[in-house]
């Protein structure tokens, strides 16, 4: 059997609909189409009932979902211990693919030092980046498509996942130079009628402010919602509004005077999570990643 049948079936299973499966594995929908058909002749039953709001798995899906990542895993064992043969015969070194999932703040700034230094250490592991949110990168867990996400969350309490905090990231409240509330103290009073520039939906400490700004009584905020921290912080740049981001994603801006900080109401750092699939293989490549990760988190902090 084709495993890359079984993979696409188990990403569709986790994603709920075609288009987004095609999404995630970077095919065509078409593709998907084709390769779910295809498995299901070989095994000779529906897999998925097509409805109008999405797939779902059929009886016999949900009972080949296990299954098939058990597969999933046993082949990539297979794979890592081939390479680990040839590695230690070639080099000493790891070798293999370990695909790492983080917020976008975390991949502009703290991850490509950990990328630089394990292509110094580990030449022959390739750690693919991708700039993801909370739900997409427990999703991509739960398909085997991510081995690690770091996410910016007080905890994970996802059953099938493994969680260990291993950083807290310092925030920030910033506005433009200029702002009437640059460099001095303001009060949630004064914050409840201000423009806010926030990071996308799911980002658990803009939900936070969000909610607690719409929470106070009178309150007129006027908040808009960004899927790109760096657009929230050109908005911010430009005037328009406040922000509250990571202090590592603005301290940039704010050594060259772009932005200036606002003493807002206290924002707790936000803890970041190591996270893995509790059940999925973890690989001798994501271990070392896993290690890298740690250090560079633990001396930043």
């Amino acid at each position: 059997m084709d495993t890359r049948l079984l993979r696409t079936f188990v990403t569709l299973a986790r994603a709920g609909s075609f288009t987004a499966a095609a999404r995630s594995l970077h095919l065509a929908q078409s593709t998907v189409t084709v390769q779910i058909r295809t498995l299901e002749k070989e095994l000779g039953t529906p897999l998925f009932d097509r409805m109008p709001s999405g797939t779902i798995p059929t009886r016999a899906g949900l009972r080949l979902l296990e299954e098939a990542e058990e597969v999933l895993d046993a082949v990539a064992r297979l794979r890592a211990a081939a390479s680990a043969a040839h590695g230690d015969a070639e080099s000493g070194t790891v070798e293999g693919e370990v695909a790492v999932g983080a917020g976008d703040s975390l991949c502009s700034s703290r991850l490509p030092a950990v990328i630089a230094s394990l292509r110094r250490s580990h030449p022959r592991l390739d750690v693919h980046l991708d700039a993801v949110s909370t739900a997409a990168a427990v999703d991509g867990l739960r398909t085997g498509r991510l081995d690690i996400a770091l996410l910016l969350e007080p905890e994970v309490a996802e059953n099938d996942l493994l969680a260990r905090k291993i950083a807290s990231e310092p925030l920030a409240y910033v506005a433009a130079p200029d702002h009437p509330l640059a460099g001095r103290a303001a009060d949630w009073d004064e914050l409840a009628h201000e423009c806010f520039f926030l990071h996308e939906e799911g980002c658990s400490y803009s939900d936070r402010l969000m909610r607690t700004l719409l929470g106070l009584p009178g309150a007129r905020p006027r908040i808009t919602r960004f899927g790109s921290i760096d657009a929230a912080r050109s908005c911010v740049a430009a005037g328009l509004g406040l922000t509250l981001l990571p202090h590592v994603t603005v301290e940039r801006h704010l050594e060259e005077g772009r932005l200036a900080v606002v003493n807002g109401p206290d924002a707790q750092p936000v803890p970041v999570q190591l996270v893995r699939h509790r059940r999925r293989w973890f690989s001798p490549g994501a271990r070392v990643v896993t290690e890298e990760l740690t250090r560079v988190f633990a001396a930043a902090s």
